[in-house]
């Protein structure tokens, strides 16, 4: 188990390993005290083991043994466990925190050569994960900077919304499930996984952004509210699940804007392979569908051996738009990773291949190509039909996964109606969490 694992993935990956908004809207936050006020009201009132009326004492967060690392991977978060409390088993906190800078170098349709500069608070979110009333959990995350200076937006500090926030039944631990070694129902505000890229938590990506063929999939800026089915047995597990379409609030919202139904299956093949299909049909149709596809499969490999490893990913499926923007897509994505120094110096590389039967039907991620460029520079709002990516990183861990500096650059060729868009970003990253 991760630590302070991320809301119910779909797979359980071997490796230590849906609401956006316009942001030249404005945004009404009149809602915001009180939706903030559940959610640590609710942390608050499950911490509280005096109303169970046992006696058995809270056990103690993890002490310092003197290696500040060891404290960091250790759960310094865990505020509170005890097993035999029938109210409150467990209560931890915790937070990530992810700075990024890149220095593109590009030329844009028409051949004009361009350069920026952009820095970026990329995530910056406080947790909370409580187990209650031996069968139940909740896992809420809160989102705490909005910063949009790459889109000419403002950085802002402060809660902005949930990311996450779900709701769990342990359905074996209440009732037994047969052969099944776990059953587990969810429901909240999810994050949609989308190809192995997306199942593995942004705290653990080899990369500094996820590829643009994983980010169009789980629609990176999406979460929207669903209710899901985990089940695993011996060496397959899998998530059945259904979300709604309706994407426009802070929390969890409604069911008024149509579905889209969920499949994933992973299958543990040996010690070194696991393979995961994800699949999706979505029957909303409109500009406010949160996908922007009608349906879409993705097939994933992922290797691990020693010091080697490699996930690739193979996906296609058809937009929902029209004209130039609609029609069948495909892409696969190869990314190789070595650890030249084991468990410090891990160096990585991502190659990505998308290609589209309309002319605009592709999209590049919105960072860093398609941000707010310098006047009269044109990428065709990285919309094309051909994109190939080539990535090459190294990625250095002070304490694993828990502090790390990540630095990369990436070569992007987009092919548009309007001529061809060529890019050299490189990227600087620092991300921790407890």
């Amino acid at each position: 188990m991760r630590q302070f694992q991320d809301a119910p993935n779909v797979t359980k990956p071997s490796h230590s390993p849906l609401v956006s908004r316009d942001p030249t809207q404005p945004t009404s936050r009149m809602n915001t005290p009180n939706l903030l006020s559940v959610s640590l009201g609710l942390a608050a009132v499950l911490q509280m083991p005096a109303l169970a009326g046992s006696e058995a004492p809270a056990s103690a967060a993890p002490s310092n043994p003197g290696d500040w690392c060891e404290w960091l991977q250790n759960k310094p978060g865990l505020l509170y466990k005890n097993q035999e409390n029938p109210i409150l088993q467990s209560f931890q906190i915790g937070g990530r925190f992810q700075y990024q800078a890149a220095y593109i170098d590009g030329n844009d349709v028409n051949d004009r050569d361009y350069n920026l500069t952009q820095d970026e608070y990329r995530r910056v979110r406080l947790e909370t994960k409580a187990d209650f009333l031996q069968f139940f959990s909740a896992n809420i995350k809160l989102n705490m900077v909005n910063d949009e200076r790459r889109s000419a937006g403002t950085l802002d500090w402060g809660y902005e919304d949930f990311d996450e926030a779900v709701f769990s039944f342990d359905i074996k631990k209440a009732f037994g499930a047969g052969a099944l070694d776990s059953l587990k129902l969810n429901y909240g505000r999810f994050k949609f996984n989308m190809t192995e890229e997306v199942h593995m938590s942004s705290k653990e990506i080899y990369t500094v952004e996820r590829s643009a063929i994983a980010n169009k999939l789980y629609g990176a800026n999406n979460r929207p509210t669903g209710v899901t089915v985990d089940a695993a047995l011996g060496k397959w597990s899998g998530t059945a699940g259904v979300f709604s379409g309706e994407d426009d609030s802070e929390f969890i919202g409604g069911w008024n804007d149509g579905q889209a139904y969920y499949l994933s299956l992973a299958h543990e093949t040996s010690d070194e392979w696991r393979l995961v299909l994800d699949t999706v049909v979505n029957d909303e149709d409109g500009a406010d569908d949160f996908l922007g596809y009608d349906w879409a499969t993705a097939f994933s490999a992922v290797y691990s051996k020693d010091r080697f490893g490699a996930v690739t990913t193979l996906a296609f499926g058809e937009n929902n738009g029209v004209g130039t923007e609609g029609g069948s897509f495909g892409a696969i994505m190869v990314m190789p990773y070595y650890w030249v120094i084991e468990e410090r110096l891990q160096a990585v590389i991502q190659y990505q291949y998308a290609g589209a039967s309309e002319s605009e039907g592709i999209r590049t991620n919105s960072r860093y190509v398609r941000s707010e460029n310098p006047s009269g520079v044109d990428v065709n709002s990285g919309r094309g039909d051909q994109l190939h990516t080539v990535y090459a990183g190294l990625n250095y861990h002070f304490c694993g996964d828990n502090l790390k500096l990540m630095g990369g650059v990436e070569y992007t060729n987009l092919e548009t109606p309007a001529g061809d868009v060529d890019a050299l970003t490189w990227l600087i990253a620092f991300r921790t969490f407890f």
